[in-house]
Formats: structure tokens, sequence, C-alpha cells
């Protein structure tokens, strides 16, 4: 046929030669990646049908002369006359146009995917989203005439209409669509780079197989056991690891891992993780945690056992941020072990935007660890475990609760019958420690003493008296003014940890830090809550600020961590000044606790006190689901009406995630350099994350208006340190550029 044929895309050799990617292949080859990725869901027919006619508005004259204008190329049907002046052309919506036109009741499901598969997931009517409705976007018949004024190929016409029913029933179609259409972005994605960048494309999904990661996973296990001492805490942690293989022959389901903080979770959840996912044929491990800031650390552990088929994705420099150049860049997830933040995966699951929604289809078939699931917000809880629950049911997913502190996940109600949580049956969740109660007494290393009453607080000039006398002290507080403030009357050579330290100079630190406390020398610390999930350091006392019962246990983690000591640590328990003002959820963790522990007859920290200590923090939120997520997608879905682009847009578990600053400290001014030459290609991106410092907008503003930070030309909403003090070697960023008094953020 020659170049009778339209093209999807062009590319040149080195020699100039136009090498063409015929439209009618890339609509069937999409088609056939996208079937194959629906397989894990049942839903093959959808995706095939979605796939074939994703593009079919390329055969449309004005687009294949806009290839023609963009490239130089002269494409098939350019010459036919037009009125399109020179520019982009919709393709996208034709094919959504005509699955209507063959039905209108079942062609919504494709429209939805079609319309959306480069501009995101649209809304059904227009909301308080950007961006146009997919029921404007169905009343202009235009974009299918003109794609039908040339012959398309009669077996991408006439494809028949799917017949499978929604996956989960219409209830949750929402879910499901996100899903093909996850599907239909990934295949459209790796088509087009197979043609554009075909040696790139051949080095995606060469992983070794699961039961190989085991394996190393064992080696790993055999050579640790073999160099750890023989202490008590360590026969413990070989226990749990042993009770975790044994609950990995279980069905699949959600589990819960309760595990004293210092039990080993990370490596034993992985085991049973592993093991279940041999067991049952599952595709990978994903890996979430609630903090960006420590995620380096729990994902060189597993680098350093699996190599190079760990996949660290979390949101500092987001793919939502890149433009086109980078845009390939952006992880699929088709890695055996991704690595990420619950940022990153939730807000992934209730996206419209194709870079976020297009690893979707690799979480069916998985097991997913939540490590401190106690750290789920209130706010979004109800929309939370309903796709937590739709995955568990029909997309074959296995949940892992991880944490010492059990969130209350189940369904319960208020004393008027109302429910406050639309969580899990308690009999689905099953627990993977055959005895937590015990486990929890075993594992007891501390006493926890409590102020003589929750309410009378104690001056920073008191407190730092007394820290001060003390060698080897670890002080947590909630927010970074509270730190600042008390940082200010101790030593000189006191440590600093906050947010406020790009991820390079924390991990320096930290470092820092434990070789002191391994050597026996002294070594005071003041830090916000970053350092209390999963941040491995063993203080033999610990003061913490009045915070949630959660965070207390988590405090108590980071002290006598190895029971080395000949008597139990201390963790002291301090109102600090202004405490009662701490707003949102800090502010009703501290008021729960305030009210809950004077009633515990046992240590606060006893295993039976946490559900009962969930339940009132949940029932004291605004909201289960303050944004109107739940109605967003299911009020209207059995008519197909779903605020796809709205719910997004409201699913945000960080009200403002900040921009990121690249600073100079260490290799960073080096980096940036790099950035500026060369773009932000893969590698150098991930190297950067590790000298970024995420600031709220109002503090962009004033750095940006000081001339003290400035956007990067080629990486639109990140920003560059300009001013050279504006980072200090021991406070990091100077958000402030005098002190750090005048910012009250956490972590």
């Amino acid at each position: 046929m020659g170049k009778s044929r339209p093209i999807a895309h062009v590319r040149f050799d080195e020699q100039g030669q136009a090498i063409e990617h015929w439209l009618d292949d890339h609509l069937r080859d999409v088609a056939a990646l996208a079937t194959q990725y629906a397989n894990t869901f049942n839903s093959t027919d959808w995706a095939h049908v979605a796939g074939i006619w994703h593009d079919l508005g390329k055969y449309n004259p004005e687009f294949q002369r806009y290839i023609s204008d963009k490239t130089g190329y002269v494409a098939a049907n350019a010459h036919i006359e037009t009125d399109h002046a020179p520019g982009k052309v919709n393709h996208s919506a034709a094919g959504a146009l005509y699955a209507i036109q063959k039905h209108p009741a079942l062609g919504r499901i494709l429209a939805y995917l079609i319309a959306g598969h480069h501009s995101g997931l649209p809304d059904w009517v227009k909301d308080d989203a950007d961006g146009r409705s997919l029921e404007e976007i169905l009343q202009d018949s235009i974009h299918l005439d003109k794609a039908l004024q040339v012959p398309v190929p009669a077996d991408i016409l006439q494809t028949k209409m799917p017949t499978s029913p929604p996956v989960g029933g219409i209830d949750n179609a929402a879910l499901w669509i996100r899903m093909l259409f996850s599907c239909l972005v990934d295949a459209d994605f790796l088509d087009t780079e197979r043609f554009m960048q075909e040696d790139k494309f051949d080095q995606r999904g060469q992983y070794p197989e699961i039961a190989s990661l085991l394996t190393r996973f064992n080696q790993h296990m055999a050579s640790f056991a073999a160099k750890a001492a023989d202490t008590p805490v360590n026969r413990l942690r070989t226990q749990i690891l042993r009770d975790c293989r044994g609950a990995a022959p279980k069905p699949p389901g959600i589990f819960s891992l309760t595990v004293p903080t210092g039990g080993g979770k990370t490596l034993s959840g992985m085991a049973f993780a592993l093991e279940h996912t041999i067991q049952h044929g599952k595709q990978r491990v994903i890996y979430a945690i609630p903090y960006t800031s420590i995620i380096e650390q729990t994902a060189n552990i597993y680098r350093n056992i699996f190599g190079n088929c760990v996949v660290e994705h979390h949101s500092n420099l987001d793919p939502d941020r890149e433009n086109a150049q980078s845009r390939l860049a952006a992880e699929n997830w088709d890695a055996p072990i991704i690595v990420t933040t619950n940022v990153q995966l939730f807000e992934s699951l209730f996206a419209s935007r194709t870079s976020r929604c297009r690893k979707l289809h690799n979480l069916a078939n998985s097991v997913i660890v939540l490590d401190e699931a106690q750290l789920l917000p209130p706010e979004f809880l109800n929309p939370i475990l309903g796709v937590m629950k739709a995955l568990v049911e029909h997309y074959g997913v296995t949940f892992v609760l991880s944490t010492a502190t059990q969130p209350a996940l189940h369904t319960y109600h208020d004393p008027f019958g109302k429910a406050v949580v639309q969580g899990f049956d308690a009999e689905q969740i099953s627990e993977i420690m055959p005895d937590p109660a015990a486990l929890f007494v075993a594992l007891e290393r501390v006493a926890v003493e409590l102020p003589a009453d929750l309410v009378s607080e104690r001056s920073w000039e008191d407190l730092a008296a007394e820290i001060a006398e003390r060698d080897s002290v670890l002080v947590i507080v909630n927010t970074k003014q509270q730190a600042a403030e008390l940082c200010r009357l101790l030593p000189a050579d006191t440590y600093y940890l906050t947010t406020n330290l790009c991820g390079e100079h924390r991990s320096e630190k930290l470092k820092d830090i434990r070789q002191r406390l391994q050597d026996g020398e002294p070594v005071r610390v003041v830090s916000t809550q970053l350092i209390e999930a999963g941040v491995d350091v063993d203080f033999p006392v610990v003061y913490r600020a009045l915070a949630g019962l959660d965070s207390l246990a988590q405090a108590a983690g980071r002290c006598n961590r190895e029971g080395k000591l000949a008597e139990q640590g201390r963790v002291v328990v301090f109102v600090p000044p202004l405490n009662a003002k701490l707003p949102g959820h800090l502010g009703r963790s501290v008021t729960v606790s305030r009210s809950l522990l004077p009633t515990f007859t046992a240590s606060p920290l006893h295993h039976s006190h946490f559900q009962t200590y969930f339940e009132h923090f949940y029932a004291r939120a605004e909201s289960r689901d303050k944004h109107g997520i739940v109605d967003l997608l299911s009020q209207n879905a059995r008519e197909l009406k779903i605020q796809f682009r709205t719910a997004a847009q409201r699913f945000r578990l960080i009200d403002d995630d900040g921009s990121a600053v690249l600073v100079t400290y260490g290799a960073g001014a080096k980096l940036i350099e790099q950035l500026k030459f060369i773009g932000p290609k893969r590698n150098l991106m991930r190297k950067l994350q590790r000298y970024t410092v995420t600031v709220r907008e109002q503090v962009k503003k004033r750095l940006v208006q000081a001339g003290d930070i400035r956007e990067l030309a080629n990486l639109p909403g990140v920003y560059e340190q300009i001013t050279p003090g504006l980072y200090d070697q021991k406070l990091g960023l100077l958000v402030d550029g005098v002190s750090l008094s005048a910012e009250s953020l956490y972590l």
C-alpha cells in the first residue's frame, strides 16, 4: 500500500529516510497489548475494543496534514483540502463517538477510555475540574465524520462490542474503568515507544522471576542470621520471620502483621509477600510507606538484596510535572518489587491523568504491603477502604497492614447506629502473628513515664536544661517550630532532623548518629516525627511531646531497640508549650490521647489499647470522606455518569504537597547544572531526589520574591536554590532566610 496508508507516527533514520508507523498496525498492536494487560482481571474484550478504536481520529485528513506540518513527512491524505490551519488536531474524540454510535449504553464506557487517552479521564458533566466533560465531547460529531472520510480497514470498524460484565458490578464501575484506562494508555505509550525508541522498549520487563528473588532473599537472611548476635530480641525476630513464612500459604485477602516496633517487620513482611506471591501466582510486591523522608532507607534495604529489580517511586519530582521530553521516565510499575509512598499509591488509584493511571493495571494480582498502616488519613478513610476492598475482592490483590499499632479498619458504628468507618468485616482481616499480645509482652523494652497531668505545659528552658544533662538522648516534637525552639537552647553539637534537610543530608546525619551510638559517644538529637516511621536508631532515653498513642509507640521503638540495656529504656512524655493549639490531625490525636491515657490501667502502650484509640480518633474526624469522593464515583455509576476528573482533583492526601527545591548541598550543585544542560533524564532525576527540599506554596512564593530560588526553565514546577547561604550545613533550608522559628510545618 506504501504511502497510501495513514500513519500514526513517523521517525527518520540517520540518512533522513522516513520510517512510518502505520496507523492500522498501531491500532491492532495497542489492542493486543491492552488485551494482554486486562487478562489479569478478565476484561480482555473491553481492552481490545478500546485499543482498536482509540486512534480512529488519526484517519482524519487534518491529522495527517498535522503530521506533515510537524515533521516534513508527506502523509497520506494530507493533500485533501481542509479548512484546518496547521496545528494540533483532536484525534481522541472520533473513537469515543464511534463507540457511542455502535452502542449508546456500552459505548459510554469505551468513550471515557478513548476520549481521555491523552488528556485524562473526563468528568461526565462539567464540574469544578478543568477540561471538557464527556457529555460535551460527545455532542461534537464532526470529529468522527472527518475520520470516516477515508477508507478505514473493515476489521477495525467491524470489531464487535464487548459482552463481559463490569468487574465488581456496575456499582464498582469507576475502578474498573480506571483499570481499563490503565491498560489502554500503557499499551499506547509502549507501542509508541517500541516504534520511536526500540532499544528502550527492548530493555523493559527484563526482570528475573519472583522465585529467583526469593532465593536471593533467603541467602541474604541466612548470611544475616549467621552474623547476628544471639540476643533475646534477635531470637524473637527469627520467630517472627518464621511465622511470616508459615502464614504465606493462607488464601489471598487482607492480612494484618502486628509486630512491635523493632521486631523486623521490613524483612519479615517481605518474606511473607514473596512466599505468598509464589504460592498464589501473583505478579509483584508493592511496598507503600507513609513518608517520602524515609523511603530511601527501605528502598536501599531491598536494593541491597534484590539489586535493580527494585523500582523506587515517590512524588518529590512527580511525572505529572514532566514535559514531553521526560514523560518516558514515568514508571509503569512493571518491576517485580516497587517501593513507593501512600500518596503515590492511593492518589494514583483515584487519578484521572494518564501518567498517574498508567501503572494501575500492574496492581492487579499483586501483594501490597502498607507499612505503618495506622497513618492512613482519616478524612479519606472511606474511599481508601472502598478501593482496597474492591482490589481484594475483584482484582486478586492481597493487602498486608504492617504496623505495631493496628488501626481500626473494620466496619463499626457510633452509639446511634451510624457507620463511623465503612471498612472490612472483622473476619476478613487475617492476623499473620499467632499471638500478637504475647509478642508485645516478650518485646517490651521500655517504661513509659507520663507527666502528673496531661495539660500542664513545660517550658522549653526547663526541658532543655534537663536534656542537656543527658549524654545520649532523642527528643521528638510535633512541628518544625517546636524543634527549632528547643534546638536553639541546647548545645551546639545537637543534631537537628526535619524535612528542611534534603534526603542526602538526613542520611549523612543519621549515619553519624548511628555511629556515635554504636561507639558509645554522647549524641543528642531533636527531630520531628519523621524519625518514627521505620528509622533504625537505638537510644537509651527518648523524650516525646504528647501526641497520638500510635506516635508514642513509634517513639518508644527508637528506645532500647536492641534490648541491650541492663534495665528498660525510658520514654518520657511531656507537654510542650502551645501543644493544645496544634491544628488538624495532630490536634485531634493529642486530644484523644489526653482523654484516654488516664483511663488505661495497663501500660500506656499495651497491645489492647490501640483499637480503642483509633475508634475514638476516627470518630472525632470531621468526615471519613471529607470531599465526597465516594459520591462522585458511585452516586450515578449505574447511568455511567462518573466525575473522574473532579474526584481526582479532590483526592489529595496532602492539601498542599508543595514544590521541590533543588539545593546545592554536596553534589546537588553539580547535578543541577547537569539538569540544565541535558534535561530531566530518568537516572539524573532519581539522583536529584536526594537533593530536594519540599516547601509549601506560601514559602515558595516568598523565596521566589526574595530571589532566593527560581523555577527551572526545562522543568516547570521545580525550583533551584540561588542564594548560597540559603542552605545551612546544620539546619538545612532556611525557609525564612534568617532562622527556623517562623516555619511550623510538620516533619
